[in-house]
């Protein structure tokens, strides 16, 4: 094991997560239909600071992120600043991970705790598929800018007439990766089939995300962690995620047919996430400015890693490349952890990358370790459900796993948790949290 890293400020101060908060997440055109990322963002910043008591203007840095990116507001983090009654000087940028884009967040707010430049800040991410940034062709894209240098209804005339019906066609976002043009349902088909991971197994992996989830609901756990939203027009609050199904058999997951794969596949709408819209956040400060306050910490940020592999093969086996470098810069093993918590994007990408994680040939020889990470215990591995239940607003996800996770660390009376995700672009996250 390599010697650890320890986060903290030239004056030893500890990262400490004060407080997070997500919006419920809901499916794709149903609750949050017309409802844009921006106003996301400012419904979950401005009740996270209401409700605990923070004062605006005590923000010093706000970093925010966005997958889909609306071109009206490029810089969603600075939006929300301005909508919240945070002081117009505090600082505030985006960033963009894909699915770790809060993770990502989050680093960079620690980091600029570590180096002294603020002591408050706050993190998270925002995204809608339902309000969607719905372009043209490239045709008629070109067209239009060459239409701004003309003099003439004769030379703008001539310039349309080139153009074909099909280049009239509304251009939805891309769902593929732009160095591959595969989608990340055929990734995670192949993952399936390379590492042998069988249909039943990642409908089973499903079954029990939605039980868990739809108990931690009924127990009441996710009560204090999720606000309820006051949409327009205001006739109905909304509270619950909305893509949760308790009441589902594995004989009904057994019977959907695969949605990449028709006639060999193994991956379903069932087993994958579905579309969703939804926002999280979280307070963070360097623990003597927490102290000061007179504020007890939700927790501490123990390590963080980012990692980036090849996007042809095992796109989304991030998880199993950035745990092992998280928890060595924590100086921790998988034993020491209290709770596992993986970004289920695809059942069949989680039960990979858990694979992975348990083999000693892949630690060998693709990681180069000097054995497997090692066998993640299922009674600690997302207790409570994970985004196939929930829903993945990609940009909100890793907040809301950090909050969730350091929630239930305390509920178990403290430990150190992890949290994982893979991402497009063969990018993957993790994070070690620590809670007393």
């Amino acid at each position: 094991m390599k010697q650890p890293l320890p986060l903290v400020t030239r004056q030893g101060d500890r990262i400490a997560f004060i407080a997070g908060l997500r919006t419920p997440f809901a499916r794709q055109a149903t609750a949050f239909h017309g409802i844009p990322a921006v106003d996301l963002g400012k419904m979950v910043v401005s009740e996270l600071l209401t409700r605990n008591e923070i004062d605006p203007q005590l923000v010093q840095q706000l970093v925010f992120g966005q997958v889909v990116q609306m071109p009206e507001a490029p810089n969603i983090a600075r939006e929300i600043v301005l909508g919240t009654g945070m002081s117009v000087h505090t600082d505030a940028y985006s960033v963009s991970r894909a699915c770790a884009t809060s993770f990502q967040a989050v680093a960079n707010i620690a980091e600029s705790i570590m180096v002294g430049t603020i002591h408050t800040g706050v993190a998270g991410g925002a995204d809608s598929s339902s309000v969607l940034p719905i372009g043209v062709s490239r045709k008629l894209a070109k067209t239009l800018v060459d239409i701004t240098k003309t003099r003439s209804v004769a030379q703008r005339l001539k310039l349309f007439s080139r153009l074909r019906l099909r280049d009239l066609m509304p251009v939805p976002p891309a769902v593929a990766e732009y160095s591959t043009g595969l989608r990340m349902g055929d990734t995670a088909e192949q993952m399936a089939k390379t590492h042998s991971i069988s249909r039943e197994d990642q409908d089973a992996l499903a079954y029990r995300s939605h039980q868990l989830a739809a108990l931690a609901w009924q127990e009441g756990k996710l009560n204090d962690e999720v606000m309820t939203a006051f949409i327009p027009p205001y006739k109905a609050a909304f509270h619950q995620d909305n893509n949760i199904r308790p009441e589902t058999s594995l004989a009904d997951y057994a019977r959907l047919r695969p949605a990449f794969d028709r006639k060999h596949g193994s991956v379903t709408a069932a087993n994958s996430t579905p579309l969703t819209d939804g926002a999280s956040a979280v307070i963070m400060m360097a623990e003597s400015q927490a102290k000061s306050l007179g504020l007890q910490p939700l927790g501490y940020l123990r390590s963080y890693a980012f990692t980036a592999i090849d996007v042809w093969q095992d796109m989304l086996l991030g998880p199993a490349w950035s745990t092992p470098l998280a928890l060595s810069r924590a100086g921790i093993t998988l034993a020491d952890l209290t709770l596992f918590d993986m970004h289920e994007a695809f059942a069949a990408q989680t039960l990979t990358n858990l694979k992975c994680l348990a083999s000693d040939k892949f630690c060998r020889e693709v990681l180069g370790q000097s054995g497997a990470t090692g066998e993640v215990d299922m009674d600690k591995f997302n207790v409570l459900g994970g985004s196939l239940a929930y829903g993945h607003p990609f940009a909100a996800t890793g907040t809301r796993m950090i909050t969730q996770t350091l929630n239930e660390l305390r509920r178990r009376g403290g430990g150190l948790g992890l949290v994982t995700a893979c991402a497009a672009g063969g990018l993957g996250a993790a994070m070690v949290l620590e809670s007393e």
